[in-house]
């Protein structure tokens, strides 16, 4: 029974081991991302590192080419337009793109809100359903009571709580 029980466990590990490698080969097949080559020099819009390790367009088009080449003439010849596709020739953003607050901090506090809402109502089911009653002995008409019993009984008249209680005149002292 026992060698029965092992190796059909192994043949289930066999087939599923089987069957992961199968998928992966198909999932290997088909290209989800590029990975990244950290040899060559990247870029990066940053604005402690004004100028990247490299260009922001590697590859440029026939009308990217014509416009280089005029950049080695005369500026005063280039619009304010082509000034401009020169720049993003070699940057992504400018500085103050790059400053530009984002719109995380809406996230984040919404997250916030969403997880201190989802506590209250964990709290309030536990307080409902988990928690039990709360003792009688915390009730005001108990403690009145308690107390009341404690200044009967004389409990700890020289330093405790029947000490600060005028008996003769039936009030605290």
């Amino acid at each position: 029974m026992m060698l029965r029980l092992t190796s059909g466990r192994v043949g289930s590990l066999l087939t599923r081991q089987a069957t992961l490698t199968s998928s992966s080969v198909r999932m290997a097949s088909h290209e989800v991302s590029e990975a990244a080559d950290m040899s060559q020099p990247m870029y990066w819009d940053r604005a402690d590192v004004p100028l990247p390790d490299r260009a922001y367009k590697d590859v440029l088009t026939d009308a990217d080419r014509k416009l280089k080449q005029k950049e080695k003439g005369p500026w005063g010849q280039l619009s304010k337009e082509e000034k401009i596709a020169l720049y993003r020739l070699t940057f992504r953003h400018t500085y103050p793109e790059m400053k530009r607050p984002s719109d995380e901090w809406k996230t984040v506090v919404g997250g916030i809100f969403l997880f201190l809402g989802f506590t209250g109502l964990v709290v309030w089911w536990q307080r409902v359903y988990v928690y039990p009653q709360r003792p009688r002995t915390f009730d005001d008409d108990w403690q009145a009571k308690q107390l009341q019993r404690i200044l009967d009984m004389r409990i700890n008249p020289i330093e405790g709580i029947s000490s600060k209680w005028d008996y003769e005149k039936g009030q605290w002292k």
